[in-house]
């Protein structure tokens, strides 16, 4: 954690700079560990994509309803993810990791026995308590124990957490929907997440110094209000455009909005004290907002074509789950094998060299995308996948080390939280942008009398038109991506002047 000698440069572990850049075999079981517990809670987030429709004909809901299922669970992120930043500092790595597979535990084995709708819709808000909390907790202690200067390869390992796991969801759920039924879903995730939980609580240690940070409760429901309402406002956009919505649209906007820019004003005036729920300095960083923005487009787009392909896939091309599911499998090991060699580039090389012909590479294969229709072969979709993948896995590793390599190492755990939001909201946003379009696009053209199928290709051609545009404003953002300079923290303190001599630190525990 931060020192505050004067001008000594200070270390993600609190000492000064490092002499060995290897990893202890401690320190590599710790990562693992995490790496396995991150990548099964991620892909519990997409396995539901093909799930929905057979749990809806299953449990009697409407689709209206059903759709709520990826509501709360995407609202709940939302409203934790800020949180992490400061539950990491306070609570330490081990007792938030033991917290947070169990909550993912106990959710997947209710959602496994659930008798009706509702049971299983609270279990779905019990696992993303948990999920919420992985990703920042694996990101902070990566960047806390790791050595500079193999960083890159081991984000090149979250990287295969953050796009394989959404990749191979739809072909996991595809297959066990075929064979087994929506309940071995959660069944056989069940037992891994236990042994994760299990074996974690074995190996999985303290890493950094906790800081006993009075916490802010008035934070709290601003962070709920304004995050969840951005994340609803943005998934009702999908469901109005699908079936209507009782409620209008700029309630839960206009809710968000003033909630989330007091909630921004508040942490700013409590930074200065190291109170912050969520501390934004991370923002002074130039390399750090780039990142984001870079982040938040490819993010989007990501998921946006996660759900529109399996979506034209089965109502237009008429394939069943497991085939459509096996649409996304090649691109995912794509990502899988190319994530530890992206690492080992960027620690080499920095991120200009991957950022940039990954960008350009994700353009290509939006505009593929462009050219569907009904006569659309199954390898041309799968050929557009994988060229997504490959394009974003040269892409989301140097991004994610860029910009946590580019704050202070103190403000690791704000900059993972950060990360985890933008990644959330772009998501939601994502989804919710690509679902509108491709829906108001099929309605008229349905309207207008002209078939279903072809409608529905029509839609998707607009929203991929969409997604070539942000694909070339990505393109844009990482030309002016940097190494990152060593993040070095001095006597100074980050509101802008020196240290006074009678402030009181927050307390190290």
């Amino acid at each position: 954690m931060a020192s505050f000698r004067k001008g000594l440069p200070v270390t993600a572990t609190g000492t000064s700079s490092p002499t060995d850049d290897r990893l202890s075999r401690q320190n590599l079981l710790l990562i693992g560990v995490l790496l396995v517990a991150s990548f099964v809670v991620i892909l519990n987030e997409t396995v539901m994509s093909i799930a929905i429709p057979v749990l809806q004909e299953d449990l009697g809901v409407d689709p209206s309803v059903g759709q709520w299922l990826t509501t709360a669970f995407l609202l709940t992120m939302a409203v934790v993810i800020p949180l992490t930043g400061f539950l990491i500092q306070r609570a330490g790595a081990r007792v938030l990791f033991i917290a947070a597979m169990s909550a993912f535990t106990v959710g997947t084995f209710i959602a496994f026995a659930a008798p009706g709708f509702e049971v299983l819709l609270v279990a779905r808000v019990i696992q993303a308590l948990g999920t919420a909390i992985m990703l920042p907790l694996l990101m902070t202690t990566v960047m806390t124990v790791v050595p500079e200067a193999r960083r890159g390869v081991m984000m090149g390992n979250i990287s295969v957490v953050i796009a394989v796991a959404p990749a191979l969801g739809p072909t996991v759920s595809g297959f066990i929907l075929d064979h087994f039924g929506w309940r071995w879903i959660f069944g056989f995730v069940g037992p891994i997440a236990l042994v994760a939980l299990i074996v974690g609580g074995v190996l999985v240690r303290p890493v950094g110094e906790r800081i006993k940070t009075p916490i802010d409760y008035l934070s709290i429901p601003l962070a709920v209000l304004g995050f969840g309402g951005l994340v609803y406002g943005l998934a009702g956009i999908g469901e109005s455009a699908e079936a209507g919505s009782s409620m209008p649209l700029w309630v839960p906007f206009t809710v968000g909005g003033l909630a989330l820019a007091a909630f921004i004003g508040r942490q700013l005036a409590l930074q200065g004290r190291d109170r912050a729920l969520l501390d934004l300095r991370v923002f002074k960083s130039g390399q750090f907002s780039l990142a984001m923005g870079a982040m938040v487009v490819a993010m989007g787009t990501m998921l946006g074509t996660f759900i529109v392909v399996p979506y034209f896939a089965q109502t237009v091309l008429g394939l069943d789950p497991l085939t459509t599911g096996l649409l996304t499998l090649p691109g995912g090991l794509i990502m899988g094998l190319a994530g530890p060699l992206v690492g080992r580039i960027y620690d080499m090389y920095g991120p200009r060299v991957l950022a940039v012909p990954g960008a350009i590479i994700v353009s290509a294969a939006v505009w593929m995308l462009v050219f569907v229709s009904p006569s659309t072969s199954l390898w041309w979709l799968l050929s557009a996948n994988a060229l997504l993948c490959l394009g974003l896995a040269a892409t989301f590793t140097p991004l994610m080390t860029l910009a946590l390599g580019s704050v202070e190492p103190r403000l690791y755990s704000h900059g993972s939280a950060v990360l985890g939001t933008f990644q959330q909201v772009a998501g939601a946003a994502g989804t919710a942008l690509f679902i509108t379009v491709m829906t108001v696009v099929s309605t008229a053209d349905q309207t207008a009398g002209v078939a279903e199928a072809e409608a529905i290709s029509h839609g998707v051609q607009r929203v991929f038109t969409v997604a070539g545009c942000l694909s070339i404003a990505l393109i844009v953002i990482v030309l002016f991506v940097r190494r990152p300079q060593a993040p070095v923290e001095f006597a100074d303190d980050m509101s802008g002047g020196p240290l006074d001599a009678d402030a009181v630190l927050p307390e190290r525990v």
